[in-house]
């Protein structure tokens, strides 16, 4: 009976040594792989540089031009077969005087970034749901042959629809919440940890659209 509990004891012991030595090998790849931030990562750059919003097909459409450059580190993980995933968010929002502003409605869109070593090109994938590693049906894919012509579409955002016209109230004050960003939550957890609080992996911004009364009417 002794020997039968040590054995489960040290059985025990030993997968939590082998689960501990995993994360802490993830750890350190995704550390190795980031480690070169320090060095690279100042080039990594996003700027919103233009954002407005018209009327079109009675619904109000959102355009966004962005200034999005990764940076050496990002397409260094890139290259080695991680795939990077951002996420742009709409919010429409009307003032309430008397609470917290109302949320009208919300659209977003997903993208899945990854390069393919075997044909040496780019493919991304575009959704307005989530897109998982494992399943990326419902998504639009696209193929490129440069990381730029891919980074392309990311950074053009046009006549995208964040509301109906009879979402629109001509009598009150409304704005849109606009929000980017490399969504390092879609990194495996390994990488997630290591990216941690990296710089240049924190790429977002946010800004407020004001609407004009011309565009609720």
């Amino acid at each position: 009976m002794h020997w039968v509990n040590m054995m489960g004891f040290i059985t025990h012991c030993w997968k939590n040594a082998r689960f501990e030595l995993w994360i802490r090998t993830g750890c350190l790849l995704g550390a190795c792989l980031l480690a070169q931030t320090h060095v690279w990562g100042q080039s990594a750059t996003l700027e919103l540089t233009n954002l407005r919003a018209s009327r079109l097909d009675n619904a109000l459409v959102l355009n966004a031009q962005l200034k999005l450059e990764l940076g050496p580190v990002v397409e260094d993980a890139l290259v080695k077969g991680l795939a990077v995933h951002f996420m742009a968010e709409a919010e429409m929002m009307r003032d309430r005087w008397y609470w917290f502003d109302r949320k009208v409605g919300v659209v977003t869109r997903y993208y899945r970034l990854a390069f393919q070593p075997l044909t040496r090109r780019w493919r991304l994938n575009v959704s307005s749901d989530p897109i998982s590693g494992t399943s990326l049906a419902g998504s639009i894919s696209q193929s490129f042959e440069s990381l730029s012509e891919a980074l392309g579409v990311i950074q053009r955002q046009s006549n995208w629809k964040v509301a109906d016209a009879s979402e629109l109230s001509p009598d009150s004050r409304q704005y849109v919440l606009y929000r980017f960003k490399l969504d390092v939550s879609q990194l495996p957890r390994p990488f997630q940890i290591a990216a941690g609080n990296q710089t240049e992996w924190n790429l977002q911004v946010a800004t407020q659209l004001r609407l004009s009364a011309e565009m609720v009417r």
